[in-house]
């Protein structure tokens, strides 16, 4: 139902009245892999495979018409969406690089995790990690260095061990707090430009704070504020490097009259040009009772 979420909340509304032509290419349909072998306490094996390889193929597509926006759901969708990427930087002969934010790592692979549960395991497989026989094997790996997380505080022990022996750049609430999230954001887009890399951008629910975006099933307290949300979508945009983006883990069930849904909308026109002086206001109350 996320993907459907943003529409309501006015996505293509929000990118039309920026001067972008979109298209809306529906949702993606998934056929499952009954043939997947992996680890008994994975969840949804084969239907994650499939989806990896529907969003994958569907993604690949788009990125010829322009700049794809992957709406979910579950963070397993950026297995595809991560994949479509690097084949496209591929046949463009250009690196990959990745910005990931998110209160977790997502730096599982399926014989870590511990939940067995897929959406924390896109970074290790878009990067090459080990585990992954079930999945696509025609994956140009991103290199680590080309992989940035910035709002983490939620890093299980395995993951934390990997990060730490990777080149992978971090940067977690408190390194935020201390010294500023423009800083790390822009050491990273300065290497994407100076690489002339693709620019894939995921972006979760909850890399904000649950106060001011609640509709996520893996809520963090401590996470972005508003502004400092808008701010890294701005600075985003204004490096005009930005190639793709994952809107992902919402859950419509979890909201409240649709605000974390409009939060993301808002936060996915920052990214693509709007300005603070170009921000409709939103009422979220509710009319009283006669």
């Amino acid at each position: 139902m996320g993907p459907d979420a943003y529409r309501i909340a006015g996505l293509p509304t929000a990118l039309t009245d920026l001067g972008y032509r979109v298209v809306d290419m529906g949702n993606v349909v998934c056929v499952p892999d009954d043939t997947a072998q992996g680890p008994e306490h994975l969840v949804s094996l084969g239907e994650t495979v499939g989806w990896t390889r529907a969003l994958a193929d569907n993604g690949l597509s788009a990125f010829s018409d322009g700049l794809p926006i992957f709406l979910g759901g579950d963070h397993a969708l950026s297995l595809g969406s991560g994949l479509a990427a690097a084949r496209y930087a591929a046949t463009q002969d250009r690196p990959l690089f990745v910005l990931w934010l998110d209160a977790h790592s997502d730096f599982h692979t399926p014989y870590t995790t511990q939940s067995g549960n897929l959406h924390g395991t896109p970074l290790a497989y878009l990067t090459g990690r080990d585990g992954f026989e079930a999945f696509e094997p025609n994956l140009t790996p991103v290199k680590d260095e080309n992989v940035c997380i910035l709002g983490l505080r939620s890093v299980d022990g395995a993951e934390k061990t990997t990060l730490q022996t990777s080149k992978v750049s971090y940067h977690d609430m408190r390194e935020i707090d201390e010294t500023g999230i423009v800083a790390p954001l822009n050491a990273f887009l300065d290497k994407v430009k100076a690489a002339n890399g693709m620019l894939h951008v995921s972006l979760d629910v909850d890399f904000l704070d649950p106060m001011i975006a609640p509709a996520v099933g893996t809520t963090v307290p401590g996470g972005a504020t508003m502004r400092e949300a808008h701010l890294v979508m701005e600075i985003i945009s204004d490096s005009a490097l930005m190639t793709s983006l994952d809107l992902v883990e919402l859950n419509p069930f979890l909201d409240e009259r649709g605000r974390t849904a409009q939060v993301m909308v808002d936060l996915a026109a920052s990214a693509l040009g709007r300005r603070v002086f170009d921000r409709p206001t939103h009422s979220f109350s509710s009319e009283l009772p006669r």
